[in-house]
């Protein structure tokens, strides 16, 4: 049954275990590898390549669309495989060992991560490892739940393993749209003008010569981890909600807003959970990641449309999305990392982009990728590819954690991923901010008034005025403006 899903007769004999397929792999390969978000990822090569590198010392650099599941990147991190990783990443264990400079990492805008390939500024792509639901006769490839830099990948690499998964539907073609944007600095106008227009084509093109290797699974994704809404996150879906209500009877929206964006995890579940229970329809996404909240809300008829690069939902989701894929096959459509992120597009389509922040300052700066300004987290994925262009640039956080020991409102943020002038309104479970048209000192009061944490509103309401006291368009006391991240770091809180 499994060779049914290799339409072009003569690749069957290209069929191999995970075992023989690393064997392609030699020291110091770049290689690029499908996965997005924990979807459509590289299930039993990568980890059959970890387990030989523990024997032989083997080491790449790694190129994904995003993070992997089923603890790979962990598993290639503590075989010692991985010499260099990008352009994201959201493992413990590979975490871990970039911050002790074991692996070095590129932390890129998703948008812009293969065009270090066509622009020849790495090193040509040795390998891609590539997963399949099926191959087509004309030898193209269907993908499964994610798009991603696979086609980038399938384009350049020299050689391509695939892997077949005979555990998703086959029913899954025509979920994709397949579009190529031209090279520099011969750049056409992607016309895609609505969240739902289809550009491209349903697989990706190959050069069927270059695959060497198919090897057949049937893993499904790692599920995501969906948190129930609780009182903070849905205290900072409440304030979102309530601004958006008040944006309409302004009249700068309407009920059905402009097409959504919501970075990954608990706090963009919950918000956009929360469009349930309001009187918004009709609503769209343009965004990177399709989660849960998703489908609940094109279940409840409030999301007609959603547009992203891959699907990572939890267990009983995905049993409900592809145990009925024709209720949402023409709801639904998967694109390439560099369409569904580019900029330009983002800009025409007036996203109105939610992601989440570590830690922001008083006047808009926000970290959302370096804790103590030192260690990475996960990386900056692609929300600086939507705050940047957005229509609208939120970005929420809890005010304080750890027994509120943490303040994520600061004086000064002790990395920088999204400047001021990238940031429309901050929100914590404490109060929302709007700093559009505001100059710096303004913006400063309205954070201190909206969305600091009352454990520490004095202490920055003394350090905002005393900085205004000693002058400066944007006020700061340099002397104390990583006070407060080096109190955790010495006492384990930000408290005096």
């Amino acid at each position: 049954m499994a060779y049914e899903r290799i339409k072009l007769e003569r690749l069957k004999d290209k069929v191999m275990s995970a075992e023989d397929a690393v064997l392609l792999f030699e020291n110091d390969m770049l290689v690029g590898a499908s996965g997005f978000t924990k979807a459509g990822d590289s299930k039993v090569v990568l980890e059959a390549l970890a387990k030989r590198a523990k024997t032989e010392g083997i080491k790449i650099t790694l190129m994904t669309g995003a993070s992997l599941g089923h603890d790979t990147d962990g598993k290639l991190a503590e075989a010692g495989a991985l010499k260099k990783r990008m352009p994201f990443q959201v493992d413990r264990v590979l975490r871990n060992k970039i911050n002790a400079g074991e692996v070095l990492f590129i932390d890129q805008h998703l948008s812009e991560s293969v065009e270090l390939l066509h622009n020849k500024v790495t090193p040509p792509l040795d390998i891609a490892v590539i997963e399949v639901a099926y191959i087509d006769r004309d030898g193209s490839l269907v993908p499964t739940t994610s798009v991603g830099n696979s086609a980038t990948f399938a384009e350049l690499a020299d050689k391509i393993i695939l892997e077949v998964n005979t555990a998703i539907p086959m029913e899954i073609y025509g979920l994709h749209d397949i579009y190529k944007a031209e090279n520099y600095p011969y750049r056409n106008v992607i016309p895609i003008v609505a969240p739902w227009n289809k550009i491209g084509r349903k697989t990706i093109p190959v050069n069927p010569d270059k695959i060497v290797g198919i090897v057949f699974t049937d893993k499904k994704d790692s599920p995501a981890d969906i948190a129930e809404p609780d009182e903070k996150t849905t205290a900072i879906a409440g304030h979102i909600l309530k601004f958006f209500e008040n944006e309409v009877q302004l009249g700068h929206l309407t009920d059905r807003l402009l097409p959504l964006q919501a970075g990954i995890g608990k706090v963009a579940n919950a918000v956009l959970t929360g469009f349930k229970q309001s009187n918004f329809y009709d609503l769209t996404m343009f965004s990177e990641v399709l989660q849960d909240s998703t489908f609940d809300l094109i279940d409840a008829g409030v999301l007609s449309f959603a547009s992203a690069s891959s699907i990572t939902v939890s267990a009983a989701c995905y049993e409900r999305v592809f145990g009925n894929l024709q209720k949402y096959r023409d709801k639904i459509v998967l694109r390439p990392q560099n369409i569904s992120n580019t900029p330009g597009l983002i800009r025409r389509l007036g996203i109105i982009a939610i992601n989440t922040a570590i830690e922001f300052d008083i006047y808009g700066n926000v970290n959302s990728t370096h804790l103590g300004g030192t260690k990475i987290m996960n990386g900056i994925g692609g929300s600086g590819d939507f705050a940047r262009n957005a229509y609208l640039s939120v970005f929420v956080t809890q005010a304080a954690s750890k027994g509120n020991t943490i303040s994520h409102v600061l004086p000064m943020v002790s990395h920088v991923d999204h400047t001021e002038h990238d940031v429309d309104i901050l929100v914590t479970d404490i109060g929302l901010a709007d700093l559009r048209g505001l100059a710096p000192r303004e913006r400063a009061q309205k954070i201190i008034d909206n969305c600091v944490h009352p454990d520490f509103k004095d202490e920055l309401q003394s350090y905002f005025d005393r900085a205004s006291a000693r002058g400066g368009h944007t006020p700061h006391l340099l002397e104390e403006s990583f006070s407060w991240h080096i109190r955790l770091s010495e006492t384990g809180s930000m408290k005096k």
